[in-house]
């Protein structure tokens, strides 16, 4: 029994790595977050055009990343093998290109491909030249082949992106409230792109159920949904629960039984928040409200409102059920309740922000030479150099998107033991100077997941904690493969008779 527990795990780590989540997000952050960026940012309308012309628009078309190459002081441009980085003291980067073209009155006028900087490569991902390569190449190249990769050269030293533990987003959690004026309060962080934004839902005094979000205050939430478009009573009782009628949301629907159409909604929305506009504008800006911060993780077109309206009923629901005592409060140290944010993550959510930064200072150039009364070449306006000094800078401080520090990391080399355990670690956003005795305690879904030993002593026990051996994270499913299985066992769509 022992020879063939034996012969498992070695043919086990022949296939696998300690490490391979981590490359299985990077791999993913550029085969397919990449382009999720680009199509966020895809179309730039400067405010300032030349007079003569009636519209213009800079399209971003495409973007792709080659393997690391190194150009040298003469401009010639060959491959790099991580060794040579590390002893030239250079960065082990690939160059990232883009496809831009520029359009005017709808008519394409110059199309080309740009290079916008350079992309740190982790090593053994699918852009590493060690990538597959056999143990004597590996050998050959000054590597060591038993070495798990999932790591950066930044200026010659190796950093390591520590993995983030986070609440799952777009996730209804509700929970006691010890301080606030309502017994439960139902929270969701609803994730979009660079949006994350909080949502919160309570009962109070009067028995009305509100909904704060962004700098939306306490808005009642039949109000909102009646607002999203679903109208009817009966249809907003049979959303919330077909089964039984909850006498709470009746006395709300009793309460603004006199609001009859979106248009009274969305003004009531309005006037709360302190919209003073003539009606017409208030209630334009309180659409555009609605789309863009409420639940925009379900979509923040007009026609998305819909089903934003399905949800909030379903939110409701819940918060009933949990608040009369019918359904447990929700365990936000549950591991089901929590996202690891690994390598790719991490760089999506910093390409996403220098990526702005670098659309910014494009429309600044631009408009600063047609000011001039010049109309400029899109190509001599890109400055290439801003994204990657800014993507080299988060790496080497560790300094990260939203002011998180000690993200990047560099690596510990002590013994081997001790570079894995730094390559799976795992940190806690919570602050170490307040108590948050719950988060720090071992909670049975840890259970090979994580280490329940390696976590330091002191002020940082149980928020730094490390991945079990032989912890794998699986990947984001695309919601479209997960909508044809529960299709295809039988799920019916709901439809909005309008």
């Amino acid at each position: 029994m022992y020879k063939y527990g034996r012969m498992l795990i070695q043919k086990y780590f022949e296939e696998q790595s300690f490490v391979d989540s981590d490359i299985e997000s990077f791999n993913n952050f550029i085969d397919k977050e990449l382009l999720n960026v680009i199509e966020e940012n895809k179309e730039i309308v400067p405010t300032i055009i030349p007079h003569n012309i009636d519209e213009f628009k800079i399209r971003l078309d495409k973007i792709w990343v080659e393997k690391p190459k190194m150009i040298e002081a003469d401009g010639s441009s060959r491959n790099i093998f991580p060794m040579e980085a590390r002893l030239r003291k250079i960065t082990y980067s690939a160059p990232t290109w883009i496809t831009v073209s520029a359009h005017i009155n709808g008519v394409q006028r110059e199309s080309f491909d740009t290079q916008i900087g350079n992309l740190p490569i982790m090593l053994k991902s699918k852009w590493c030249h060690l990538y597959k390569l056999p143990k004597e190449e590996v050998i050959a190249k000054g590597e060591d082949p038993d070495e798990p990769g999932g790591y950066f050269i930044i200026n010659g030293t190796e950093k390591v992106l520590i993995t983030i533990e986070d609440l799952a987003s777009n996730r209804f959690l509700v929970e006691k409230d010890a301080t606030g004026p309502s017994e439960t309060v139902g929270k969701l962080f609803s994730e979009f792109g660079s949006f994350k934004i909080p949502h919160t839902v309570e009962k109070l005094k009067d028995g009305l159920f509100y909904i704060s979000f962004t700098r939306v205050k306490k808005i009642p939430v039949i109000v909102v949904i009646k607002a999203l478009g679903l109208l009817k009573d009966e249809e907003i009782t049979k959303f919330v629960s077909a089964e039984r009628q909850f006498d709470e949301v009746i006395v709300n629907l009793m309460e603004f039984v006199a609001i009859k159409n979106e248009e009274d909604s969305l003004d009531y929305i309005a006037k709360k928040i302190g919209i003073t506009q003539s009606k017409e504008v208030r209630i334009e800006r309180t659409k555009e409200i609605l789309d863009k911060y409420l639940l925009p993780h379900l979509g923040i077109r007009p026609e998305d409102r819909i089903m934003k309206a399905y949800n909030l009923c379903k939110m409701l629901k819940k918060y009933i059920l949990v608040h009369n005592g019918e359904l447990e409060v929700d365990d936000k140290d549950h591991y089901m309740n929590k996202r690891l944010k690994m390598s790719g993550d991490l760089l999506a959510d910093l390409l996403r922000l220098n990526l702005k930064v670098l659309i910014g200072d494009l429309l600044y150039n631009f408009q600063r030479i047609v000011k001039r009364g010049k109309f400029p070449s899109i190509k001599v306006i890109i400055r290439d150099k801003l994204l990657t000094q800014r993507i080299y800078s988060s790496m080497a401080t560790g300094v990260w998107v939203g002011g998180r520090k000690g993200i990047s990391q560099r690596i510990q080399r002590l013994n081997y033991l001790e570079t894995l355990s730094h390559l799976q670690r795992v940190v806690s956003p919570l602050s170490a100077s307040q108590e948050n005795f719950e988060a720090r305690e071992l909670h049975p879904t840890h259970l090979g997941r994580l280490c329940p030993i390696e976590t330091p002593e002191g002020t940082n026990i149980g928020l730094r904690k490390n991945l079990a051996l032989l912890c794998t994270i699986s990947g984001e499913t695309s919601e479209d493969d997960v909508y044809k299985s529960l299709k295809s066992m039988g799920l019916k769509g709901i439809k909005h008779e309008a």
